[in-house]
């Protein structure tokens, strides 16, 4: 199961340009992680500024 971003994301893009695996992207409201690309390494988690992304 993949990490997921909240409703909380300010969209700074800090996330996608650690994702090792290009997994995340820039949503309509949000950023995205798109499960299947997903490792579940946590880094995208480790850099949020404002603790919008949680592990699964």
């Amino acid at each position: 199961m993949a990490y997921t971003i909240s409703e909380e994301c300010i969209s700074c893009g800090s996330c996608a340009g650690t994702c090792p695996v290009g997994a995340i992207s820039e949503g309509d409201s949000r950023y995205e992680i798109s499960a299947d690309d997903c490792v579940e390494c946590g880094a995208c988690a480790a850099v949020c500024p404002v603790g919008a992304i949680s592990a699964p």
